[in-house]
């Protein structure tokens, strides 16, 4: 398949439990959407542009050792807690819930990442790796605010990314409430954060019941969709990559 034909249509769920477990540093609890690191599956290495989708719990005074990155966005959304950053480009900051976090490492940078929170517990973060158009780039940096209300609300596009046709996106609703059309696009991923989110295929006559809960994932190829999404009891809080190409090579 070239790189600019719409893959074929197809809806899979991926749960919480099925996510690679690892301990990069005392402290850290890693849960990998993807093969990474020493975990390697070669029918998991990545979804459309998308290479890494980590949930990461570090416990009070825990994080990541000043460590390098190059050619990679990587976007961060902090679940509980305070995320505490810093970089060799100047760049510190500590990041809360409701705010989104971007790094290009372009040619190249280095960075840290710890709980800054002490007494206030843990910090969970979500924390996706995506692949650029250009590559080389200088590094650059990026915090800001989410939207508060309900609805899908666009948290990172290419004016943040360097990659044109990716996209990321906050879905909250409440209890019970059905989702608004998502946009089209390649590859859709959808990731639950929060509360729960039941739909049904459209396999058989009146089609097969999921619920998804905290931690699983929805991955959306070429037009197939979720039938009747609606939010769960406790309402939904998601993250939703549209990306209108997978890897490039060469």
């Amino acid at each position: 398949m070239a790189d600019h034909d719409p893959p074929p249509a197809a809806l899979t769920v991926h749960r919480a439990d099925q996510r690679y477990r690892s301990a990069p540093e005392d402290g850290v609890d890693t849960r990998h959407a993807f093969s990474f690191a020493g975990h390697y599956d070669p029918e998991n290495t990545h979804f459309g542009a998308l290479l890494a989708c980590n949930e990461e719990t570090l416990a009070p005074g825990a994080g990541f050792a000043p460590h390098r990155h190059r050619d990679t966005e990587i976007v961060s959304w902090v679940v509980e807690g305070a995320l505490s950053h810093r970089d060799d480009h100047g760049h510190a900051a500590v990041v809360r819930p409701g705010r989104v976090q971007y790094l290009s490492a372009g040619a190249g940078v280095r960075h840290s990442e710890g709980n800054v929170g002490g007494a206030e517990g843990p910090v969970r973060f979500v924390q996706f790796w995506l692949q650029p158009d250009e590559f080389g780039a200088p590094p650059r940096y990026g915090l800001r605010a989410a939207a508060t209300g309900p609805g899908l609300h666009p948290l990172a596009d290419g004016t943040e990314l360097r990659r044109a046709d990716a996209a990321l996106h906050l879905l909250r609703l409440g209890p019970y409430t059905p989702l608004p059309a998502l946009p089209a696009a390649a590859y859709r991923y959808l990731h639950l954060v929060r509360g729960g989110l039941g739909f049904r295929t459209a396999t058989g006559p009146r089609g097969v019941g999921r619920e998804l809960g905290p931690g699983d994932s929805l991955r959306l190829s070429g037009p197939a969709e979720p039938v009747d999404p609606v939010a769960g009891p406790a309402g939904v809080e998601a993250l939703l990559w549209v990306m209108g190409s997978a890897l490039r090579f060469g």
